[in-house]
């Protein structure tokens, strides 16, 4: 009877020697820190690079396909990374411009190429995407009229312009040094450019955190997305003509914004003097030519620098460059998706990212009969 009860008392004090384990491990855990869990990648309805079949399907048109262009331009694909390696080889900040590129296209109304135009529905006189204000500092164009030229050498009128785009970043993005995600194709290009909705919707450099998800989310981008979409401002350079009036004139107060870590002003304040262009209310001027922030300062990484969580470990330490980058610490839910971004090795970031990228490039896309295959990408084929 005494030892039956001596094995019991044993049997709660084990437990109870576990509860309390468990209890100091979850009070040792640092709090506003989530774990973002991966989601399992050995089930059978994952593709073999890791992405959910399901999502990938449920993303887009059923008319868009892998290796849509197998028969009628088997070497599509094959031509595109090859001149995007040389591009990189050229021009370091590509990968970058063409992040930025894709992303503004895709976000205006779906990936449709229709940042390229430089007419509207054929009328020369009529603003186009590119003249918006959001997208004036935009670069790369060359890099896409190389590659459309390369392949309508080899297969004329066959490949879209908003395929070339999203294919071109992706392959710039993994010779970059950052992570692979698979793509459809079959996009077909717009015959029409979008000004004034690029003018109200491009997410503003000012913007504060409610503001840059609404917008996300309007396009079905939930917090964690956006959050590992804005990751892309790891490489590559910011003007200074975006960054000058959070430094000089914070909101039109003629005076710097409060939350910058003091060093880190004078840091900037250094090299984006207040003798840059601005517009009167203190926007970023529309020029063409940028000034660019040296590689040393924040979350502005230097071309081919590795593509990794960085931007999360600025923006935790307070040196965003960008107001809406260091916006995300203001708001409960992003401030801890930016600590769990940049509490790993950069894995998770990857991974999400590239999730990300996957939805966006499959955003709006234009398939089968609609829109066109543009000869010229900056000109309609009734343009031409």
């Amino acid at each position: 009877m005494s030892s039956s009860l001596g094995h019991r008392w044993d049997m709660m004090a084990m437990v109870l020697c576990f509860l309390a384990l468990a209890l100091a491990l979850a009070l040792a855990k640092p709090v506003n820190v989530i774990n973002l869990s991966p989601l399992p990648l050995d089930s059978p309805s994952f593709s073999p690079s890791g992405f959910p079949i399901s999502f990938l399907q449920d993303s887009q048109d059923t008319s868009l396909q892998f290796d849509f262009y197998r028969e009628t331009c088997p070497s599509a694909e094959r031509i595109i990374r090859s001149r995007m390696a040389r591009i990189l080889n050229q021009n370091k900040n590509a990968t970058a411009q063409l992040l930025r590129l894709v992303f503004h296209d895709c976000f205006i109304q779906g990936c449709d190429a229709s940042i390229l135009l430089d007419d509207s529905n054929g009328n020369n006189n009529q603003s186009t995407e590119k003249d918006a204000i959001p997208n004036s500092t935009l670069k790369g164009f060359d890099f896409i009229d190389a590659i459309k030229e390369e392949l309508e050498d080899s297969c004329p009128g066959i490949v879209s312009c908003s395929d070339i785009l999203v294919v071109s970043t992706r392959d710039s993005i993994v010779l970059a040094g950052g992570p692979f995600y698979p793509l459809f194709t079959g996009r077909r290009d717009s015959n029409r450019s979008y000004y004034a909705t690029a003018m109200a919707e491009i997410p503003k450099p000012d913007a504060n955190i409610s503001e840059t998800l609404r917008l996300f989310s309007l396009r079905g981008f939930s917090t964690r997305e956006t959050v590992a979409l804005l990751g892309g401002h790891n490489i590559g350079k910011i003007g200074c003509e975006f960054i000058r009036p959070r430094l000089h004139n914070f909101h039109g107060t003629g005076q710097p914004d409060p939350t910058i870590p003091s060093d880190f002003l004078d840091e900037m304040s250094l090299i984006c003097s207040v003798s840059g262009s601005t517009s009167p209310n203190g926007a970023p001027s529309p020029v063409r030519s940028r000034s660019l922030v040296d590689s040393a300062v924040g979350s502005s990484v230097s071309a081919g620098s590795v593509f990794g969580k960085n931007y999360y470990d600025s923006v935790l330490r307070g040196r965003g460059l960008l107001f809406a980058d260091q916006q995300l610490m203001a708001h409960d839910k992003t401030a801890d998706l930016v600590r769990a971004y940049a509490s790993d090795d950069g894995a998770t970031f990857r991974m999400d990212f590239a999730r990300a990228m996957v939805k966006m490039s499959n955003f709006g896309v234009l398939t089968g009969p609609q829109g066109q295959v543009r000869i010229n990408c900056s000109r309609l084929v009734s343009s031409n």
